[in-house]
């Protein structure tokens, strides 16, 4: 700090005085008299940094985030109500793979029907690289709009489909809602950024899981009005609950940091990441377990039909995925924000392997099938929930949207592909195509959580080996 003192003629000078926390702070400097009234402030300035030290460096940083309050948490409340809209349907693909096949695609094969389920999720997780970029840009007030849009506009295409005619079905459920998830899903996760970093891994969690929530009632909601009303009005019902739905995330999703205002191509994905051996054994981890992950989803009903199970009962097996699949989406947050994300993802990934293979294989009675639903679902949510926030603790703050994007769009082709090569399993509707199916699902979700507890053994190794050090 500078202070000033006299020269022999009596001006005033500056000097600079050093000022350190310990005990030879409170030397005086040559310049300065021991009396003079600058010494005494010097001294008092540095008892009060003894008695008041300075804060971490990244307490400022932390003390920015609001961590919660009406406007955060009605930004995480709209969110809520967007995944309801979107992920929600999307979970629910099941009734959709199940009544196409027999009713309305009955011609079509198993994978071809699965492909329209599998390109929403393509988008969904793919379009992440573009959509953030426009999302770094400007914010969601335009790709919610545009999202909502094209969400309900596509849900009333459906509702007008043709018997038979799968290109029909394709272009509105597959490619025009595919679009509108694309437009939703990114930046309703990555807005709990912006409002949260302590509690991220939580924020983020109750977000998501509104896809669960919606994955019970719709289910369940279109199978009863298939039956009542029809499917159009059973599609244009379900269309109308979504306009309300993302009505109130319009209203509710800002952002708070600044925007760049500014598109380019620059940075669309951030390839220096992939030297970061960490980043690219949890890439390889996710196109894995996500390859497997949505199976269940699409053929636990048609599983069930075909070892017997009344369709009166098998109609909730799909919403019981999806109603155990909440609290997996919000309790894992609240752990990984205290004991971190891969600590809890790994054990439910690895859990959720054992399950498909010990219960859902030799399962041949509802009971069975019950309860493989219910802990696949209670088992498989920490995985969507925690892989974002881990990427976050392995990222550059400045290149998180690049490297979460590129992660996602390899996890959209695992998604693509994913559930088609499961259909390709009952080209013939038997015992050994199941069989096939099944392990086929348990195998990967293993391999792809197992990839990830390396990651996480290895860095807990370094860690400890880096705190021995002097």
């Amino acid at each position: 700090m500078s202070v000033l003192s006299h020269d022999e003629g009596g001006r005033q000078v500056k000097s600079s005085v050093a000022i350190s926390a310990d005990t030879s702070a409170r030397s005086a400097s040559p310049t300065i008299d021991a009396m003079s009234p600058d010494k005494e402030k010097i001294d008092a300035d540095v008892e009060a940094k003894e008695r008041c030290p300075e804060p971490p460096a990244d307490a400022s940083s932390v003390s920015e985030f609001p961590e919660g309050g009406l406007r955060a948490w009605s930004v995480v409340w709209g969110g809520f109500f967007a995944f309801i809209a979107t992920f929600g349907i999307t979970n629910s693909y099941g009734v959709f793979q199940d009544y196409y096949q027999s009713t309305l695609l009955s011609h079509s094969s198993s994978s071809t029907i699965a492909l329209i389920g599998a390109i929403q999720l393509f988008f969904l997780y793919g379009g992440g690289p573009i959509v953030g970029r426009i999302y770094d840009a400007y914010g969601t007030s335009v790709l919610i709009p545009l999202g909502s849009f094209l969400i309900v506009f596509s849900l009333m295409m459906l509702s007008l489909v043709q018997p038979d005619k799968p290109y029909q079905i394709f272009l509105s459920q597959g490619i025009l809602f595919g679009f509108g998830l694309a437009c939703i899903f990114n930046p309703t996760m990555s807005v709990a950024g912006h409002w949260f970093r302590r509690r991220r891994a939580y924020a983020i969690g109750v977000i998501a899981s509104g896809s669960s929530i919606g994955g019970v009632f719709f289910p369940i909601m279109l199978q009863r009005l298939i039956v009542s009303i029809g499917f159009p009005w059973a599609v244009r019902a379900v269309a109308f609950i979504c306009l309300g739905c993302l009505t109130i995330a319009c209203l509710t999703i800002r952002t708070r940091l600044p925007l760049s205002r500014s598109i380019s191509l620059r940075g669309l994905v951030d390839l220096n990441g992939f030297k970061d051996w960490r980043y690219v054994l949890a890439t390889i981890a996710a196109f894995l377990v996500f390859y497997a992950l949505f199976i269940p989803y699409f053929y636990i009903q048609i599983f069930a039909d075909f070892f017997g199970v009344p369709n009166n009962y098998a109609i909730y097996l799909l919403p019981i995925i999806n109603a155990f699949g909440t609290p997996s989406r919000i309790i894992p947050g609240m752990m990984a924000d205290r004991w971190g994300c891969i600590t809890v993802l790994v054990p439910s990934t690895v859990i959720a392997s054992i399950f498909t293979l010990a219960l859902w294989l030799p399962a041949r009675t509802s009971a069975a099938i019950t309860a493989f639903a219910a802990m696949y679902g209670l088992f498989t949510g920490a995985f969507v929930t925690l892989l974002p926030a881990y990427i976050y603790t392995i990222s550059p703050l400045e290149v998180y949207g690049a490297r979460l994007g590129a992660m996602y769009f390899l996890v959209g082709i695992a998604n693509l592909v994913g559930t088609p090569t499961a259909g390709a399993f009952l080209t013939t509707m038997d015992v050994a195509g199941f069989n096939g199916l099944i392990i086929f699902t348990g195998v990967l979700l293993a391999a792809g959580s197992l990839i990830l507890g390396v990651v996480g053994v290895v860095t807990e190794v370094r860690k400890r080996q880096a705190a021995r050090l002097p």
